[in-house]
């Protein structure tokens, strides 16, 4: 993951784009790239997996960066955000079933 960390932010730095990465413009970015991602499935469930694979690396870079931007591990809050899931989503009451924690 380090290397992919580096590569981008090599990329943004290359081009001075940093600038432009404040939280507020970076979840817009993050927005507009999901909706993105979410158009190749707007017509039913056959997609282009090429193409929905570059709009989901979209995302992920977008994340990245704003994780980045806030000064955050990414790794420590998925894990932290994962221990809040498997609370909220015990085995017993959630395997197998796409309910919301509050109605398990």
């Amino acid at each position: 993951m380090e290397e992919i960390l580096e590569r981008i932010r090599k990329f943004r730095d290359d081009r001075d784009f940093k600038q432009f990465h404040s939280p507020e413009n970076l979840a817009k970015s993050i927005n507009i790239e999901a909706g993105e991602l979410l158009e190749h499935f707007q017509w039913g469930n056959e997609f282009n997996k090429e193409m929905v694979g570059e709009e989901l690396a979209d995302v992920i870079v977008y994340c990245l960066f704003m994780a980045d931007a806030l000064g955050v591990d990414y790794k420590e809050i998925i894990m932290n955000k994962m221990s809040k899931n498997e609370n909220k989503y015990p085995v017993e009451k959630a395997r197998g079933t796409s309910k919301k924690y509050t109605e398990l």
